[in-house]
């Protein structure tokens, strides 16, 4: 066990903040499941307490947490801009942090989540794990690789994807015969990155966005779901002008889709 002191992270906010579908909640805290490693974590304001070496966390939760990213900055240019309700929203989810998740988990559970509610995305991705991904020696299953799966898996209805099986079984196709798929997607431009994601069955604007932003950190990408549709629509009809938040986009939609959901 470590303590670390870590500044603009709410663990409460970033689990509910819509980026990821594994974290489990416990009495004080949260096991996190990533890399095929799992952290057990709780805070007491900007004081953490982890279940990992220190090595551990220079080698893996350091980077997945996003400790390098100044958010104090993000911070500085809202309360600059004269955006009263984007102050508002962010002073409501400062804890938020955009993660360094797996890009290839990122990818699968973005697809599944479309049209789709938080209980049936996290229930689905749950069951996916259970059923094809290795175990870690801890309380949840890796996520499975593409090798993981045998071809027609997805078909199941107990896992409850509907038509996303198809999409599912094409994309693990398309990574069982393209080693190195997200390491290729790295090498792209964001605007490249998301073009590509978008050229496989299943992944549209929102989706490729949403990969892009918490998949490959690219984090001048901005999701725009239903909720965010409806909020730009209410506080912003002359539309959003970003052009402030530039590399940082990302960040601020996390802030406005927080508020609204938690309005």
């Amino acid at each position: 066990m470590i303590y670390k002191t870590i500044d603009h992270l709410d663990l409460v906010q970033t689990a509910e903040s819509g980026q990821t579908f594994r974290w489990i909640k416990e009495e004080k805290g949260y096991i996190i499941p990533a890399f095929s490693k799992e952290l057990y974590i709780e805070q007491n304001g900007d004081r953490f307490l982890l279940s990992c070496t220190e090595a551990e966390w220079e080698s893996t939760w350091l980077e997945y947490f996003d400790i390098a990213t100044d958010y104090g900055h993000v911070e500085d240019v809202i309360e600059k801009c004269g955006d009263a309700h984007l102050k508002a929203c962010r002073k409501k989810g400062n804890g938020i942090r955009i993660l360094r998740q797996d890009p290839w988990e990122m990818i699968v559970t973005f697809m599944i989540s479309q049209n789709n509610n938080i209980p049936r995305i996290t229930g689905s991705v749950r069951k996916i794990c259970e059923r094809f991904g290795r175990e870690t020696g801890g309380r949840v299953h890796a996520f499975p690789q593409p090798l993981d799966v045998p071809s027609g898996s997805f078909y199941d209805k107990d896992l409850g994807l509907g038509y996303r099986s198809e999409y599912l079984e094409l994309m693990f196709e398309y990574a069982r015969e393209h080693e190195g798929f997200t390491e290729a997607l790295k090498s792209l431009s964001p605007e490249g990155c998301k073009n590509a994601l978008k050229a496989h069955k299943g992944i549209g604007e929102k989706v490729a966005n949403c990969i892009c932003l918490f998949g490959f950190h690219h984090t001048e990408s901005f999701p725009v779901d239903t909720h965010v549709k409806q909020l730009l629509e209410k506080y912003y009809p002359n539309g959003l002008d970003l052009s402030p938040y530039k590399g940082f986009a990302g960040i601020i939609q996390q802030y406005l889709f927080y508020n609204e959901i938690h309005a």
